[in-house]
C-alpha cells in the first residue's frame, strides 16, 4: 500500500482519524507537526497521550529537546527513514499533521541551497536593526506564498526564506514542486476541512481546555529546561504567549486570548497552503471520514 497522508488545519480531527485508519490497515503513524517533535510540549500541541494512541506506534514524537532547533532537511531525512523502516516490517505508514512544509518535504524533492554565511550574517544584523516585522513584510513582497507557509513570529524560518531568495534569485517556494510526487508517486493525501465558524469554536474550546489541563505549568517546566535557549520551540503557538506572560509583557488572560487569535490565523494559513496542492482529496465533518478513506484505498489497491 502507498504512503497515506492526513493533513489539514489545526483542530480538525486529524489524529483521531489517523488512529482509526491505522487500526484498519496495520499502520503506524508518523508525526508531521513541527512542535510535537519536542519532549515536554504535550498540552499546548494537543499531542496524543500514550493511552490516546490506542496501541498504535507513533514516530517522530518527543525526539528533540526544547533547546534544540529542527530543520526541514532534518525532518525530511528522519521521516523518510521512518517510512522505510515501517514498510520493511510489512506495515503501512500514515503521515499526519498540519505542518505543510514538513509533509511536502516527505513527498517531494526540495532543492534548497546550502546556507551562505555572509548572507545569513547580513540578515541577522537586519533582524537586530529593523526587527522581524520589517523582514516579514519584505518576505510578503518577494514571495507571498512563503509568507503564508511561515509563521511571522518564527525569525529563523523568515531569515532562511530570505536567504534562499538572496542566494538563488528566485522565490523560496520556487524550490517546492507543486504537483508530481517524485519520492512517493502513489501517496494518497486526504485533507480534513471544516467551516470557519465551527473551526474557530473548536480552536477556542481547545485553548481553554489546554489552560484547564495545566498549560501554564507545562511552560513553566519548559522554561526551567531551557526552552528559551533554542529558537524554534519557544515560538510555538501558546508557548510564546505564556513565555511573554511570565516575562510580564502581557497578562494571563491576554496570553490565552492571543493564543486563540494566533491559532485562528494559523488555521487560515494552513488552509491556504494545503489548498494549493491538487493531489489532496478533501473530506468535510459531515462525511463518513473513515469510510471514504478506506474506500479510496481499496480502489487504489484493486488497480495495482
Amino acid at each position: 500500500m502507498s504512503v497515506i497522508v492526513i493533513c489539514g488545519a489545526t483542530a480538525t480531527g486529524k489524529s483521531d482519524l489517523a488512529i482509526s485508519i491505522a487500526q484498519q490497515i496495520n499502520g503506524e503513524v508518523i508525526n508531521a507537526d513541527s512542535m510535537q517533535i519536542y519532549r515536554g510540549m504535550d498540552i499546548g500541541t494537543a499531542k496524543l497521550t500514550v493511552v490516546g494512541r490506542q496501541g498504535i506506534h507513533h514516530h517522530l514524537l518527543d525526539v528533540l529537546e526544547v533547546n534544540q532547533d529542527s530543520t526541514v532537511a532534518w525532518y525530511q531525512n528522519a521521516a523518510r527513514a521512518a517510512i522505510t523502516e515501517i514498510e520493511s516490517r510489512g506495515k503501512n505508514a500514515i503521515v499526519v499533521g498540519g505542518t505543510g512544509l514538513y509533509i511536502k518535504s516527505i513527498l517531494d524533492e526540495l532543492n534548497f541551497p546550502d546556507t551562505d554565511p555572509d548572507v545569513r550574517e547580513d540578515l541577522e544584523k537586519e533582524l537586530e536593526n529593523i526587527g522581524l516585522n520589517a523582514l516579514f513584510e519584505r518576505l510578503e513582497k518577494l514571495d507571498p506564498a512563503a509568507a503564508i507557509a511561515i509563521d511571522r513570529a518564527n525569525a529563523r524560518r523568515v531569515i532562511r526564506a530570505l536567504e534562499v531568495i538572496a542566494i538563488t534569485g528566485k522565490p523560496f517556494t520556487a524550490n517546492l514542486p507543486r504537483e508530481a510526487s517524485t519520492r512517493y508517486p502513489d501517496a494518497q493525501q486526504f485533507g480534513l476541512v471544516m467551516d470557519r465558524s465551527t473551526l474557530n469554536e473548536r480552536i477556542s474550546a481547545r485553548v481553554d481546555l489546554m489552560w484547564d489541563k495545566g498549560f501554564v505549568a507545562e511552560v513553566d517546566g519548559l522554561l526551567e529546561n531551557g526552552i528559551t535557549e533554542g529558537r524554534t520551540a519557544q515560538l510555538a503557538l501558546g508557548y510564546s504567549q505564556i513565555i511573554a506572560f511570565r516575562k510580564g509583557s502581557m497578562s494571563e488572560d491576554e496570553a490565552r486570548e492571543d493564543t486563540k487569535r494566533a491559532t485562528r490565523q494559523y488555521g487560515r494559513r494552513q488552509e491556504t497552503w494545503f489548498s494549493r496542492d491538487s493531489r489532496i482529496r478533501w473530506i468535510s465533518p459531515t462525511q463518513p471520514r473513515l469510510d471514504l478513506v478506506m474506500a479510496q484505498l481499496e480502489k487504489i489497491n484493486s488497480t495495482q
